[in-house]
C-alpha cells in the first residue's frame, strides 16, 4: 500500500542519509509546500516527496511507491543506484545530470549589493507583487517562477520573487520555485534575447539580500552548468553531481 502523509515529518528518517538535502523535500518535510507518500503512516521505510514538477525517491526501493508517482510529465530524482534501477525497469525514462550545490554559503553582501546594481541601462528590477504573478503565471517562459504554489495568496504570503523589467516587460525573474520553513528554494529564468547582460545576477543577487534580511536561506540546486557558473559567481559552492530521470 502506498499512503499519504499526513504527518510528513515521519518520512525525515528515510531521507536523513540524503546527501545535500533539497530544499524542496525539505518543504514537504515540514508540510509547507507539497506532499509526501510512503509505505506506512507511522514508520515509513519507504518515501516518495512530490512538489512541483519533481518526485524524490527515498529508503528501501518500492516498486508500488515508484509508480505511485503522479499521472503527468514529472523530474524524479532517486537516491541511490537501486531506486535508478527500479526507475528504468518502469517508465521510459531519459535520464540526466543535475548539480547539488552547498547548503552552508557565506555570502558576501557587498559584493551581491553590486551586482544587483548592475543593470543596463533601460532594465529595473521590480518585486514579484499580485500584479506581476498573473503576468509570470500567463506567461511559458516565467509561469515556474510561481506556479508550484497553490494559489496567489499563498505565493504572496510565502514566496518572495523579483523581476527584470524592461519597457513595461518581465525579461528575466528569480523567485521561489518552493518555500521551505527557513528558506527557499530558487528558480531563475530569462528570455534568451536578453541573456548574457548580467540580468539573472542582478535579480538573483536581489532575491538573496531579500532573503538574508529575513533570516531565510536562499536554496540552490543547477539544471545545467550555466546555472552552476551563475551560482558560483552569486558566492554559491558546488557540491556534486547526480542522477535524475524525466519521465511521462
Amino acid at each position: 500500500m502506498v499512503y499519504e502523509l499526513n504527518e510528513p515529518s515521519s518520512a525525515a528518517p528515510v531521507f536523513a542519509s540524503w546527501k545535500d538535502l533539497d530544499a524542496s523535500i525539505v518543504a514537504c518535510l515540514d508540510n509547507v509546500m507539497g506532499k509526501i507518500f510512503a509505505d506506512d503512516t507511522e514508520h515509513p521505510k519507504s518515501a516518495m516527496a512530490v512538489i512541483g514538477d519533481f518526485a524524490f525517491f527515498a529508503g528501501e526501493p518500492n516498486t508500488e511507491l515508484v509508480c505511485a508517482k503522479p499521472n503527468r510529465q514529472m523530474i524524479v530524482v532517486p537516491q541511490d543506484e537501486a531506486w535508478e534501477e527500479l526507475i528504468e525497469n518502469n517508465f521510459p525514462a531519459y535520464k540526466q545530470i543535475r548539480y547539488a550545490i552547498r547548503k552552508d554559503t557565506k555570502f558576501d553582501r557587498k559584493k551581491l549589493e553590486n551586482m544587483a546594481n548592475a543593470l543596463p541601462e533601460g532594465y529595473t528590477i521590480r518585486k514579484i507583487d499580485a500584479e506581476l504573478y498573473d503576468v509570470c503565471l500567463k506567461d511559458e517562459k516565467f509561469e515556474s517562477n510561481v506556479s508550484v504554489f497553490d494559489s496567489k495568496k499563498k505565493y504572496l504570503e510565502l514566496g518572495r520573487g523579483f523581476a527584470v523589467m524592461k519597457n513595461g516587460r518581465i525579461v528575466s525573474a528569480a523567485s521561489s520555485y518552493s518555500r521551505y520553513r527557513n528558506g527557499i528554494d530558487i528558480g531563475i529564468n530569462t528570455i534568451k534575447e536578453e541573456r548574457h547582460k548580467g540580468l539573472g545576477s542582478a535579480v538573483a543577487a536581489k532575491l538573496i539580500l531579500e532573503c538574508l534580511d529575513e533570516g531565510l536561506y536562499p536554496a540552490w540546486d543547477a539544471a545545467n552548468k550555466m546555472s552552476v557558473r551563475l551560482a558560483e559567481k552569486l558566492g554559491y559552492e558546488f557540491s556534486r553531481e547526480y542522477v535524475c530521470y524525466r519521465i511521462e
